[in-house]
């Protein structure tokens, strides 16, 4: 039987976190038809491996190196049959049937497209951190004089995250978290998958952006949910230069030059201000380790052009064959 969704998962060095995934995604949705495609970035602490072993209904996809999140995704996707994509981080916890939610959502409002949930904390408040606006200049200025930070409730001076934004309710957001999301296929195709220039962060929003332009309407749905442990693969100084480098690659790709150099300096007076803030007092010293970082940061990702080709290698056992989510374990995993 065709799957009505693939939920494709990138897991990069992440063994136990997506071990829970799945055995909580399994037993949060146990009806309905889904295929399970996990996209191993040549993951070294036996992640693959342990996947193959423990849930032989999922198809465990081997990249020869770490590629980024986006092109990661895309290996997964054109391997999808399901009528939609539903990407799911390997550091996530769904809560209630978040396959269910999604699709039944989505049949009765397939004009928007693009659907996303909702990420929350241990303790099942909302993090926040499934939507956002679109980069600004303004929001940009807000950063650089520090107005968000101090701000951070406010939807004048902090309005990329969308503080009071009710997510109890669906709601149309401009942009969605790749954590949690639910798009059609066709839509993904039709885009060309991620851009390749991003190695990590920002391609999510920069696949709202084209989609928007292509008609879909990015929208929240309360009733899809998760618990997001947040940033497994990456923490601390290299988890902010990159969301950095994300950030100043968006800004190359999708604002005019002049534009997008008041983008890039804006980001820098916003990070050298926290630096300065840390040496005078003390705190947040990962600050300064950023702002030493800029040259890295300002130039953004390399472009698709002088990336290597994505490499698949060969699994060391037979892939298992596609099954629906919800059915009965075999007693014996392939051999």
């Amino acid at each position: 039987m065709t799957p009505s969704v693939s939920v494709v998962i990138v897991s990069y060095q992440t063994r136990d976190l997506i071990q829970r995934a799945l055995s909580a995604l399994r037993t949060a949705s146990p009806s309905g038809s889904y295929e399970v495609i996990v996209v191993d970035n040549a993951s070294t602490d036996g992640s693959a491996d342990a996947v193959e072993t423990e849930f032989p209904e999922a198809r465990v996809v081997r990249l020869a190196r770490n590629v980024g999140f986006g092109r990661a995704v895309n290996v997964g996707a054109a391997r999808a049959r399901g009528t939609w994509i539903m990407l799911l981080n390997p550091d996530t916890e769904p809560v209630g049937d978040v396959v269910g939610e999604f699709v039944e959502y989505a049949r009765a409002n397939p004009e928007h497209r693009v659907y996303t949930g909702r990420t929350l904390r241990a303790d099942h408040t909302d993090d926040g951190r499934s939507a956002f606006a679109l980069p600004s200049l303004w929001g940009y200025v807000c950063f650089a004089t520090g107005l968000s930070t101090v701000f951070r409730r406010s939807r004048l001076f902090n309005p990329e995250e969308l503080p009071g934004l009710d997510r109890s309710v669906p709601a149309s957001v401009p942009a969605a978290s790749g954590c949690l999301l639910l798009l059609q296929r066709s839509l993904f195709a039709e885009l060309g998958g991620f851009l390749p220039d991003y190695f990590m962060y920002s391609e999510d929003i920069d696949l709202c952006h084209r989609a928007a332009g292509l008609g879909a309407s990015p929208v929240l749905v309360p009733g899809a949910r998760v618990v997001h442990v947040g940033g497994a693969s990456s923490t601390g100084v290299g988890k902010r230069v990159m969301l950095l480098r994300g950030k100043t690659t968006y800004l190359r790709l999708r604002w005019p030059r002049r534009r997008a150099a008041a983008g890039r300096a804006l980001l820098a007076a916003g990070v050298a201000a926290r630096a300065a803030g840390a040496r005078l007092t003390g705190r947040a010293g990962y600050w300064r380790e950023v702002w030493a970082e800029r040259r890295t940061w300002l130039a953004g990702w390399p472009p698709a052009a002088e990336l290597p080709t994505v490499e698949v290698v060969e699994s060391p056992r037979p892939e298992a064959a596609p099954r629906p989510a919800g059915a009965t374990r075999p007693a014996q995993s392939p051999a």
